[in-house]
């Protein structure tokens, strides 16, 4: 709606409608075709010539759509805005009734112009200003949308965190050691206990759960950022044994084992500086840094 000259392309991928999630109508298609018709079905009804395109790209949803060209002459804008209009009407209309599960509807794949369900006639004060107004109480996503997966977080301040549960897990009673049998070491690594998040939430201060509760995931988000020292498994917080981990596997391709040979090194190791039994793997074994010296 934003000009006649104006062109798009679209790669359909989560169900949604206008209003909040699609719903389906149609039991003889799959989800993602019945969706699909549903996106190129806004494409007909904008009045374009809608394209289909399969994209090379490594994903199951690769479906795209493209707009180049217009079904419709310039001088039926305000005809063709008005059929748009309806058409929002009418999908907000489906969308109450869904909710209310009082109402069916009969849909068809391609209207070829509206949909003649009920209420699909807009209110005449909508389709006055149909050129002004794309839909009422429509609010478009910030031009600047904010990170909040914990990743933005002072690093001083996940630092602490992470330390404070690593502490609290170690402390924890009754504690867990792991002997390394591996060559005949008999010596123990303390993994400590594993707490629920709720236990873990519940030891620290309300300054850090309020900042924690502003982030996406909270609390769990941060652990599992910190895959390092963290294991998060069914709502429980272990602390992580890297000799428990799979080595990478032998059968990769020669040039992805060695980017990942290269990943090694880069990052201090935490359990070096942190742990009181220090890193459970010797220097040469662990992917992180025992030292200054070994940074890459």
């Amino acid at each position: 709606r934003s000009s006649y000259s104006c062109c798009y392309f679209v790669l359909p991928c989560c169900f949604f409608d206008f209003h909040g999630k699609y719903s389906r109508r149609q039991s003889k298609k799959t989800q993602y075709r019945e969706y699909l018709d549903f996106v190129a079905q806004v494409g007909f009804i904008c009045g374009f010539h809608v394209e289909e395109d399969c994209l090379r790209i490594p994903s199951t949803k690769r479906v795209s759509f493209i707009g180049r060209s217009r079904s419709y002459a310039a001088a039926e804008c305000a005809v063709i805005d008005q059929q748009i209009t309806q058409f929002i009407n009418s999908r907000r209309t489906c969308a109450v009734a869904t909710c209310d599960r009082r109402v069916g509807f009969n849909h068809k794949d391609h209207c070829g112009g509206l949909c003649k369900e009920a209420g699909s006639e807009p209110p005449e004060d909508e389709t006055g200003t149909a050129g002004t107004i794309w839909m009422p109480g429509f609010q478009p996503r910030e031009k600047a949308e904010q990170i909040r997966n914990c990743a933005s977080l002072p690093r001083d301040f996940v630092d602490e965190v992470v330390l404070n549960v690593a502490n609290l897990l170690l402390n924890a009673a009754p504690q867990k050691s792991c002997s390394d049998k591996q060559g005949g070491n008999m010596n123990t690594w303390n993994q400590g206990e594993s707490l629920s998040l709720r236990e873990v939430a519940g030891h620290l201060n309300k300054e850090t759960l309020k900042k924690l509760k502003s982030e996406y995931g909270g609390l769990q988000t941060l652990l599992k950022n910190n895959h390092q020292v963290f294991e998060v498994l069914n709502g429980r917080v272990h602390i992580r044994d890297w000799r428990k981990e799979k080595p990478p596997s032998k059968t990769k391709p020669e040039v992805k084992r060695r980017l990942s040979a290269e990943a090694f090194k880069t990052r201090l190791c935490w359990f070096f500086i942190h742990h009181p039994d220090g890193c459970s793997l010797p220097s040469e074994a662990c992917p992180y840094a025992h030292g200054t010296e070994e940074l890459r």
